[in-house]
């Protein structure tokens, strides 16, 4: 590598420099003091885990998305953290052990094996919380209220909340009797949004001509709350669990439009985001002007149990590098410039500070300005002692 080279990060992989970086600090501190009002207290997972630990119940999809290491001290594998989610679970299940619901929430960066297809970066920095032993509705509706008051901290508007239920899917295959080959072939065509190759798939797959249709439909059940009234009739023959979760994303519907009427709601009954983990409801928000989610999260029940200690668990999570880019800060723009030195302009300095004022005091010879420290004011020595004025134009004759 050249010396020109050696400036060069990683791909993927990228600094942050300010303002990003005082408007991330500044929105992770707003996000944790709204966890903490809410009673949800922060931890702090290491970077690194073993891999039997740090892949538990997360599919292949983070499995691909860890980078692994060889433990120097015992030779085990060990993964960089991808997803903050399973090592709070980790937490609750084995070092915490609490009884009843706990609220848990964390800001800490990740490490991705390769870009994220929406984000294109490999370094983001997760917030979000995680609620366990709770397996009712009124777990889920304060994580969704909580996603979206989080979203609103932040500076986001015109927010729109997508939202599923896995059981729906998980219900009617199960009722089918598929095979590990057919459930596949039926599972790639709904990602796939494909009527056709959906169509194909039931045909081939299922016998019991209801459940056909069923299956065929979910395909074509998106959109706003009406949705849930068509399906409410397309699976008036299914089994159970089928009802029970269009019951509980009505409820959640209702309950989150009480609080939250400016939310335009959308509805994906063939979202199968998340299969391998999700158990029950899940969600993502979007936000005009990016083309992906700002928010995900959902239920994921008995994640724990790889530790010993099954347990109820409803989420969210974030990435506060995005978060960042909703609205500017909301500090006060432009420092104010000090001399060097001067009688009682230490005092002066120290009483602006504490007011909470940026103040850059000038050191001895420097060849840079108020301009390059982007200061607007300045402190100036005047006869009843030290004032802020205001810096003189670049076009002020004076």
């Amino acid at each position: 590598m050249t010396i020109a080279d050696r400036w060069l990060l990683p791909d993927g992989m990228d600094e942050v420099l300010p303002p990003q970086a005082s408007r991330m600090e500044e929105v992770r501190r707003a996000l944790l003091d709204l966890y903490y009002g809410w009673g949800y207290d922060q931890v702090m997972p290491p970077p690194v885990e073993f891999l039997d630990s740090l892949l538990t119940g997360t599919g292949t999809e983070l499995e691909l998305q860890t980078f692994k290491l060889t433990d120097q001290m015992t030779g085990r594998m060990m993964g960089a953290s991808a997803d903050v989610t399973p090592q709070v679970a980790r937490m609750d299940a084995h070092s915490l052990k609490r009884q009843g619901p706990v609220r848990l929430c964390y800001c800490a960066n990740v490490l991705r094996a390769k870009p994220d297809q929406y984000q294109a970066g490999r370094s983001p920095v997760q917030v979000g919380l995680e609620l366990f032993g709770h397996a009712g509705l009124e777990a889920d509706l304060e994580v969704l209220r909580l996603a979206l008051t989080s979203l609103s901290v932040a500076g986001a508007r015109e927010v729109h909340l997508a939202l599923g239920h896995i059981g729906i899917y998980r219900s009617l295959v199960e009722a089918a009797e598929l095979s590990a080959d057919q459930e596949r072939a039926v599972f790639k065509a709904l990602e796939l949004k494909s009527p056709g190759e959906l169509a194909s798939c039931v045909e081939y797959s299922v016998g019991d001509p209801l459940l056909a249709e069923m299956l065929r439909s979910l395909v074509t059940l998106h959109g706003g709350p009406e949705v849930l009234d068509e399906a409410r009739e397309v699976f008036a023959e299914a089994p159970q669990a089928v009802g029970d979760a269009l019951d509980q994303l009505r409820l959640l519907y209702q309950g989150v439009a009480a609080q939250h009427p400016e939310v335009e709601f959308y509805f994906d009954l063939a979202e199968l985001r998340g299969y391998q983990y999700h158990t029950g409801m899940m969600f993502s928000a979007f936000v005009p002007g990016f083309g992906h989610a700002l928010a995900k999260g959902g239920r994921y029940d008995d994640t724990g149990r790889a530790f010993g200690r099954a347990r109820p668990a409803t989420g969210f999570s974030l990435e506060l590098k995005l978060l960042a880019g909703l609205a500017p800060s909301s500090r006060r723009e432009g420092g104010i410039w000090a001399p060097a030195e001067g009688e009682g302009l230490a005092e002066a300095v120290r009483q602006l500070r504490e007011q909470g004022e940026r103040v850059v005091q000038a050191l001895p010879g420097q060849c840079t300005g108020p301009e390059q420290h982007q200061c607007q004011r300045q402190l100036v020595r005047q006869a009843e002692g030290w004032r802020v004025t205001d810096l003189p134009s670049s076009e002020d004759p004076t």
